[in-house]
């Protein structure tokens, strides 16, 4: 018989443990984290290319190591050769990735038969990926009154069961395992939020198939931590800044506070399409959203990515038009260095 306990992943048990020392002594958005990645008609600089630039060489513009303003991190990742943590794109394609953009959140259209080939070329451009296993619309996962269907989502994930994923999740190609989005707003799943246990279920299942890939959703830290469940196999959050949260560096060093009493490592990122307080002028993907200037780039960027407790970096959505803008480019250009230069901190605390 498999000894579960001791099959664990180190930092399972090390939770697991906790878990139970508790016992013992008695112990929402308005940007859509997956949201459509078609491009939308959003104004662009024609004199510019769509493609993305590689980082500018000015040594002036490498930033020092980033500083936590809550305490050290607590574990290092050094599972990928590439530097510093990952500077992705929602739904942006292989061949996008540059010196500046090396890593994409995918879900949409993944299936057992082009993954491979898709990380294969990942890993031969330096780049990592957060997968989604169950498909890019939330329509894939839930019951005919909008409620989410635990079943429908574990048979979506069951179709890689099969395919040999391991050597990617050992090498760090792929990041981690993206969950599902936004569990915590009723509007999406039928009136009814996905309670924390069944994302603490939904993680433990992905980590009876791959024990050792990252599990993450992204939702609000605050509700993650607003449960009195203990987290065993869900490894991390995905906190998404949108200018109508408020002071970013007070609501980074909230959101790192919930983690952090949770034993979660966070993954952070800006929703730039639809997150902007409208100083820029450019159009969101719908009425009544403003896409991000450079400068609200460089500043709400700036502040996640000095945060050394963040564990990976993505940039709400791909959309070709945007990101071919000059002063975008730029700006994204200088984040990617920060990301580079960032300690390699594990989403696995």
């Amino acid at each position: 018989m498999i000894d579960l306990f001791t099959s664990m992943h180190p930092g399972v048990r090390l939770r697991a443990i906790a878990g139970g020392l508790l016992i013992l002594f008695g112990a929402a958005c308005t940007g859509d984290g997956t949201g459509p990645t078609t491009e939308a008609a959003l104004p662009g600089d024609p004199t510019v290319t769509t493609d993305p630039t590689t980082s500018p060489s000015d040594p002036s513009l490498t930033p020092p190591p980033p500083t936590d303003v809550l305490g050290a991190v607590a574990a290092l990742d050094t599972r990928s050769s590439a530097p510093g943590i990952v500077f992705a794109t929602d739904g942006m394609d292989n061949q996008y990735f540059t010196n500046v953009y090396n890593g994409s959140k995918r879900g949409g259209g993944l299936t057992q038969d082009n993954i491979l080939p898709l990380l294969s070329d990942a890993r031969a451009k330096g780049a990592r990926i957060i997968l989604k296993l169950s498909l890019g619309r939330d329509s894939y996962i839930q019951n005919s009154d909008g409620t989410f269907s635990f079943t429908k989502w574990k048979a979506l994930v069951d179709r890689f069961k099969s395919v040999n994923l391991g050597p990617y999740i050992a090498d760090g190609t792929i990041l981690a395992h993206f969950l599902i989005d936004e569990p915590h707003r009723a509007a999406k799943w039928g009136g009814k939020i996905i309670p924390q246990a069944t994302v603490e279920a939904m993680a433990q299942y992905s980590k009876q198939i791959w024990p050792t890939m990252n599990t993450i959703v992204h939702t609000k830290m605050p509700w993650l931590a607003s449960t009195s469940i203990t987290y065993t196999y869900l490894d991390a959050g995905w906190a998404q800044y949108e200018a109508g949260k408020g002071d970013v560096a007070s609501w980074i060093a909230g959101e790192i506070s919930s983690v952090k009493s949770k034993g979660l490592g966070l993954v952070v990122g800006i929703n730039v399409l639809n997150g902007g307080n409208g100083s820029s002028g450019i159009r969101g993907t719908s009425s009544p959203y403003y896409s991000m200037s450079a400068s609200e780039v460089r500043t709400y960027g700036s502040t996640l990515l000095n945060q050394s407790y963040a564990c990976g970096f993505i940039l709400w959505a791909h959309n070709l038009t945007y990101f071919g803008r000059s002063d975008i480019k730029s700006a994204m250009a200088e984040l990617s260095i920060k990301a580079k230069a960032h300690v390699k901190t594990s989403c696995r605390q």
